[in-house]
């Protein structure tokens, strides 16, 4: 795969987790304050974005099983 197309998928990867990241904080998110990840909209989006780059890297293909 071309690089260029590897690191435009993982950053559109990240953008979308970032997204579903503030979206859970606007949308469920936490009242009282009292939940670690759900409190802060920064929190929220960092650990959507995190999601995102999982699941948007590039895994190594192993030949050895064809």
């Amino acid at each position: 795969m071309n690089m260029n197309i590897h690191w435009l998928k993982l950053g559109v990867f990240i953008a979308l987790g970032a997204l579903g990241g503030f979206a859970y904080y606007t949308f469920i998110g936490c009242v009282s304050g009292t939940c670690p990840i759900a409190s802060s909209p920064y929190i929220s989006t960092g650990y959507g974005a995190l999601i995102g780059a999982t699941l948007g890297w590039e895994r190594k293909k192993n030949s050895s099983h064809s």
